[in-house]
């Protein structure tokens, strides 16, 4: 085992599967006082490691963990004034808090794409235990992009599969095949 290459603090040691009953939690920004806080009523899907630029990553790690649920169970529940747009021009409008700069969530506003309708989170800004485990690895190769050595991709990639994360270079292949889909419905190509 390669547990010498660090993934992220909440997959290193491995995680705990997802509680049947789980209902939700509250996220919290890592401010030590007027901390933004927000509200998810549900469990989450798509849970993942990405290595891709834009997402927030604890300092120290190669990945984030992110992880989406219905935008209708996002909320905003203290200090959002703290809130602000990392990016207005990213696909991903990623809500963070102007003084610790923990993204908080994430929310696709334009109504033509795959994934409108799901915000992204952070479950491991949660203290309940029970959300659903991250399933793979995306964008691994991104990781170059913020520093990480060409050379240990190897290493990174047998440690994630290790983990139980198969990595990918995109989504993993039911996003794809979600984003194509909608792609190809909207064109016309694929009638239901």
């Amino acid at each position: 085992m390669n547990d010498a290459v660090r993934i992220h603090p909440a997959v290193d040691a491995g995680f705990a599967p997802a509680r049947p009953d789980f209902a939700g939690g509250t996220l919290s920004c890592r401010c030590a006082s007027d901390t933004v806080t927000v509200d998810i009523g549900g469990q989450v899907a798509h849970n993942h490691v990405c290595g891709c630029t834009k997402c927030w990553k604890p300092d120290g790690s190669l990945f984030s963990q992110i992880a989406v649920v219905g935008r209708d169970k996002v909320t905003v529940t203290a200090n959002g004034d703290k809130l602000e747009v990392v990016d207005s021009g990213a696909t991903i409008q990623r809500h963070a808090c102007q003084v610790c700069g923990v993204h908080m969530y994430g929310r696709i506003e334009n109504r033509e794409h795959a994934f409108y309708g799901l915000d992204f989170v952070h479950t491991e800004l949660s203290r309940e235990p029970g959300w659903a485990p991250p399933e793979f690895a995306a964008f691994v190769s991104s990781i170059i992009e913020s520093g990480a050595r060409p050379e240990n991709m190897g290493a990174v990639r047998t440690r994630l599969n290790e983990l139980g994360l198969p990595p990918y270079d995109v989504l993993s292949p039911p996003l794809m095949d979600a984003m194509a889909t909608h792609t190809a419905r909207k064109s016309g190509v694929l009638k239901d």
